[in-house]
């Protein structure tokens, strides 16, 4: 007995040869998914249209919802979606029709058992087959008898192995459909159009990520969609999209820019056609095989110590609040940005830690020293919803997302201290993080050995291995060797 997963498949390799076949395709349309243009307030469901035998001419059918509308998110509907129109055109190729007795149909059906695969599962789970089998049954019948396929689909395509094909005709009082077995690969020719596609990945991936990624995702997908229509305007479906617009698509952004632009429009447009490809609006994601090009490495350099001392004395004077802001950087070897996802709830007086949204982390805690702890203010009668960094003060509310905050205090450091003390383009106030972790290594080191030294920073950098730390320090060229002169005499 074939596996129910090959059967959630198996009706896409069937459909391909169906919507070539002419005498089935005069009965009914291929079901459509309607999706409200992503709107989850609204109703979704399948729709199709089957022939009249009385008129001869295609009529719309009742929509099909299920439990569709049950779920609240769109990858959720969208998925249950899929798989109700799969199977849903695998019962119309068996013969099923809203027009007529379907009897016959249903005792060529009830008879199938759960599948073999399934009944492992059932087992793990303490569900016993016979029951599952016995609710198959006993939903065809009740989804026959009422000439709907709602229960069908959600009861018993689910859930029993309905999989099995065969060459032998099934019949009805209008026609012979004929079901070959396929081994062919997996085909959706659902047809979307670009705009359309984009949309609908934006939509999932909207839920997934912050608002900045979001926001960049859709200012890429924008700029592609724009070129698409410029360079191939006779390419409407997202399925015409080849590995040659792609690359070309590429190539055009290197050129006018840089290697390491050219990746990232690379991740970001990769990352939306994996969401198209797993909802199977596209073959493939062919950007998964473009390889990435090797780009120049960019980091902000390291401040020497009387650089530094120069700037905080400076700034002590000048704008104290930067400074404060500079010293979480310098002190917790907190980012820029991470620095200002910060709220006033975020700081746990008690313990002197603090937790934050870090790059790589939904949530981590760090401790708070000493050396920056006492310069803090009173925070325990501020509003805990407040930010703990905004422009005129600490602890107040700021209506600004967080790239426009990191952004604000990047302008002021340029302003405040880069044009003053005339630094270039490397410096900047990540530059502090680099700095204060080379000077703490350097100070571990002078009473430990390379191996522990990097084991006690690593607790206090937060790097999730030591590979990546050692890797961290050598870009930033946090260790140097001693004179070797004496090797040359």
């Amino acid at each position: 007995m074939q596996s129910i997963y090959h059967y959630l498949t198996l009706t896409t390799e069937i459909e391909h040869d169906f919507e070539h076949d002419s005498k089935v395709l005069n009965l009914f349309s291929s079901p459509k998914i309607y999706t409200a243009k992503g709107d989850l307030s609204k109703r979704w469901y399948i729709y199709f249209s089957f022939r009249n035998p009385k008129t001869g001419k295609l009529e719309r059918m009742a929509n099909v919802y299920g439990k569709v509308n049950q779920y609240k998110t769109k990858e959720n509907r969208m998925s249950i979606l899929s798989s109700y129109r799969k199977n849903l055109l695998f019962l119309l190729k068996q013969g099923f029709n809203p027009f007529i007795d379907n009897s016959e149909l249903y005792e060529q059906l009830k008879n199938h058992t759960v599948d073999i695969e399934l009944e492992e599962t059932l087992k793990e789970e303490a569900i016993s087959p016979s029951k599952i089998n016995e609710s198959v049954k006993n939903a065809v019948k009740e989804a026959l008898d009422e000439n709907m396929i709602t229960s069908l689909l959600e009861n018993v395509i689910l859930k029993g192995d309905l999989s099995k094909t065969t060459k032998k005709p099934i019949k009805n009082n209008q026609k012979e459909i004929h079901i070959k077995e396929q081994n062919t690969g997996n085909k959706n020719q659902e047809e979307m159009s670009i705009v359309k596609a984009f949309d609908f990945a934006l939509s999932l991936k909207e839920k997934a990520v912050s608002s900045g990624t979001i926001k960049d995702y859709k200012r890429k997908a924008k700029l592609f969609i724009i070129w698409m229509e410029e360079t191939h305007p006779t390419k409407k479906n997202i399925r015409e999209i080849s590995r040659k617009d792609l690359l070309d698509y590429f190539n055009g952004i290197v050129l006018k820019t840089s290697a390491r632009n050219r990746n990232n429009y690379r991740t970001e447009l990769g990352s939306i056609f994996q969401v198209l490809k797993n909802n199977e609006l596209v073959a493939e994601n062919y950007i998964q095989s473009i390889p990435v090009l090797k780009s120049k490495t960019e980091r902000n350099k390291v401040y020497t110590l009387k650089e530094q001392q120069n700037i905080f004395e400076y700034l002590e004077k000048q704008d104290q609040l930067l400074l404060l802001f500079i010293k979480f950087v310098s002190y917790s070897f907190i980012r820029p940005i991470e620095v200002c996802r910060i709220r006033i709830k975020d700081i746990n007086l008690e313990t002197k830690t603090v937790q934050f949204k870090a790059k790589n982390s939904p949530l981590k805690t760090k401790i708070i020293p000493s050396i920056l702890f006492d310069e803090l203010p009173d925070l325990s009668k501020l509003d805990k919803e407040s930010f703990l960094f905004t422009p005129e003060t600490i602890g107040a509310f700021w209506d600004a997302n967080e790239t426009n905050r990191r952004d604000h205090f990047s302008k002021r450091f340029r302003k405040v201290v880069k044009d003053h003390f005339k630094l270039n383009e490397d410096y900047g106030i990540y530059s502090f993080r680099h700095t204060f972790i080379s000077k703490l290594y350097r100070k571990l080191r002078e009473n430990a050995s390379p191996f522990e030294a990097k084991s006690n920073l690593m607790l206090i950098t937060g790097h999730k291995s030591m590979s990546a730390l050692e890797k961290y320090l050598r870009e930033i060229d946090a260790e140097l060797p001693e004179d070797y002169s004496k090797l040359f005499k």
